[in-house]
């Protein structure tokens, strides 16, 4: 089973490296997952809450269908760097705050569209993560999902499940989590599934509430 996540070490992690997320994010995206953000970004709506936001590589890519985003996230430093793009490029619907995604200070039925990119695979429980999503939801609301999971080709899900206890202890980061069966679990119906990037590394969920 490996190392166990932590929001400490997480907060530690994101912490460390914020300086340089941005680049080696880029860098990932081009060679394995692809550009997935703007399939995340096109299916959101009204009051957006983006989870584990990170240095807000997302809020430039939101459609004008998006009245309002907020971004929660446990990393200060990350967020250092998502306030100075929000102010650098005039993003006036978007803001940020400190918080922890698995116990949002939020009200029930506030926001109309969740959206989480590679971050499920960053909280030390990721059951409780869609269930706060589901409550802060209103009834209706979707919930969106791109994350990096286990490949189709067997030879890079082996590669995976080998370096996923380093993943884990030294980057924060769980390889092989699969989104659909969490989403279907926290009570969302799927909407739409699919695979992408080299292997179908990045795994694309649209969900609805019940």
């Amino acid at each position: 089973m490996g190392p166990q996540l932590t929001t400490a070490r997480a907060r530690r992690y994101f912490d460390t490296h914020a300086a340089d997320y941005d680049r080696s994010v880029a860098d990932v995206e081009r060679r394995l997952l692809g550009d997935q953000r703007g399939w995340a970004t096109s299916r959101a709506h009204g009051r957006v809450l983006e989870l584990a936001v990170g240095t807000g590589l997302n809020l430039p890519r939101y459609p004008d269908a998006v009245s309002h985003v907020l971004g929660i996230d446990l990393s200060e430093q990350m967020l250092v760097r998502a306030r100075a793009r929000i102010a650098d490029q005039g993003l006036d619907r978007a803001e940020v705050r400190q918080g922890d995604v698995e116990h949002l200070d939020l009200p029930d039925s506030s926001v109309d569209c969740v959206v989480a990119t590679y971050s499920l695979c960053t909280v030390a429980d990721p059951a409780a993560v869609l269930r706060e999503a589901r409550r802060v939801l209103v009834p209706g609301g979707r919930l969106v999902l791109v994350e990096h999971g286990p490949a189709r080709t067997w030879w890079i899900r082996a590669v995976q499940r080998l370096i996923n206890p380093f993943a884990k202890r030294w980057q924060s980061d769980d390889l092989l989590r699969v989104p659909v069966p969490l989403a279907e679990a926290a009570g969302f119906t799927i909407t739409e599934a699919d695979q992408a990037g080299v292997g179908g590394l990045a795994h694309r969920v649209s969900a609805v509430l019940r």
